[in-house]
């Protein structure tokens, strides 16, 4: 127990939808650049076998592509074929031996931010002419900077097929078992690419009105529910500002988080930016907070906040003052991947973590390991 025997928020159950986490921290989807043709390799066995040992809430795994041409780069994980929905099993089974870690996957499209190079190797785009590039999609043929490779604007067909992709890649996450579904419609990739007027400059009912540009994530999310278990939550991130002048902003944001409210949608997740070079973030800590409480505000469905959330007394204030319903967490659990362990010492709470590690709590204080 923690001051005067409150209990912490950050270590009370939330439920998404029909899922029930045992606490409030999130994992959040992190790129590895690791998988060859779209598969698992053992590099994510290892690393998510490693975040599932964290005692976090829930673990969503990284973006992963419905489509090869739906990669950010040619190291990306897909959900596409056999091929890839077996390796990703042999990955999952294997971390499912030793974890009951609630296991969530991120599908993704990354449009006309698709055929780059791995980040490390910092080659940025990569011509579709190149054995690694390929030739990009997007609302409008409207490159992402100077930098980058002109895409070729998406017919209705490609349309359709896209909503078909996701709805595809759904049903294979189902069969693997996962718990959870995260429409990736942030940072800058496909769906942002249809909400925002900045890049999506379309005459027909994809493009124009707010309502027309959020067209495609209304039945991206319709063909999604429709394929995956209906006791499995289905949510999604979403940017909820591109940080421009006359772009995607958090007044369009409420819009659209009300319109998918409505039609069911378990959770969403607050994140904002990656549309558009011209961006000015202000980068602080809670930084995208005030987004995520402006959001939960105007919704029914869970909110959960993200964006340089470090402390734990942070992540508990934002809980308890009602900011958030959720926090997640990216590069801090990477760089300390046991933080719910320290962060429930903290707080005065205790958080699952395996039999082979519970004689590691620290010496002559409680353990908040069990």
């Amino acid at each position: 127990m923690h001051q005067g025997s409150v209990m912490s928020q950050l270590f009370s159950p939330l439920s998404l939808g029909k899922l029930s986490l045992p606490n409030r921290i999130i994992i959040a989807p992190m790129c590895q650049y690791s998988a060859i043709n779209g598969e698992a390799t053992d590099w994510h066995t290892i690393h998510l076998g490693q975040l599932s040992l964290s005692g976090a809430g829930l673990l969503i795994m990284e973006a992963t592509a419905v489509s090869p041409e739906g990669r950010i780069s040619y190291g990306d994980l897909g959900l596409w074929n056999n091929e890839t929905q077996q390796a990703l099993g042999k990955t999952l089974n294997a971390v499912r031996q030793y974890s009951d870690m609630p296991i969530g996957i991120q599908l993704a499209h990354a449009g006309r931010k698709a055929s780059t190079g791995k980040p490390w190797d910092d080659v940025g785009a990569i011509s579709p002419s190149d054995k690694n590039g390929w030739q990009t999609i997007a609302p409008s043929a409207q490159a992402y900077d100077e930098h980058s490779f002109e895409p070729v604007e998406m017919s209705k067909a490609d349309i359709g097929q896209l909503i078909a992709d996701f709805a595809s890649a759904a049903k294979r996450a189902d069969e693997l078992g996962l718990d959870l579904i995260e429409l990736h419609g942030a940072h800058g990739y496909l769906l942002h690419q249809f909400l925002s007027p900045l890049s999506n400059k379309r005459d027909d009912e994809y493009g124009g009105s707010l309502q027309n540009r959020m067209r495609i994530v209304m039945e991206v999310f319709k063909a999604v529910r429709a394929e995956f278990n209906s006791n499995k939550p289905v949510g999604i991130r979403i940017s909820a500002t591109d940080w421009v002048e006359r772009g995607w902003d958090l007044e369009q944001s409420i819009v659209l988080a009300k319109a998918l409210d409505e039609l069911g949608c378990d959770f969403i997740h607050v994140s904002t930016a990656g549309l558009s070079p011209l961006q000015q973030i202000p980068v602080e800590p809670c930084f995208q907070v005030p987004f995520a409480t402006a959001i939960k505000q105007a919704v029914n469905m869970p909110v959960i906040a993200v964006g340089l959330i470090t402390e734990a007394q942070q992540a508990e204030n934002i809980l308890s003052e009602h900011k958030a319903d959720a926090v997640a967490l990216a590069r801090g659990i990477l760089y300390n991947p046991h933080w719910p362990w320290h962060a429930a010492a903290e707080l005065g709470a205790t958080v699952n973590a395996p039999k082979q590690y519970l004689r590691s709590g620290p010496h002559g204080k409680p353990s908040p390991i069990k």
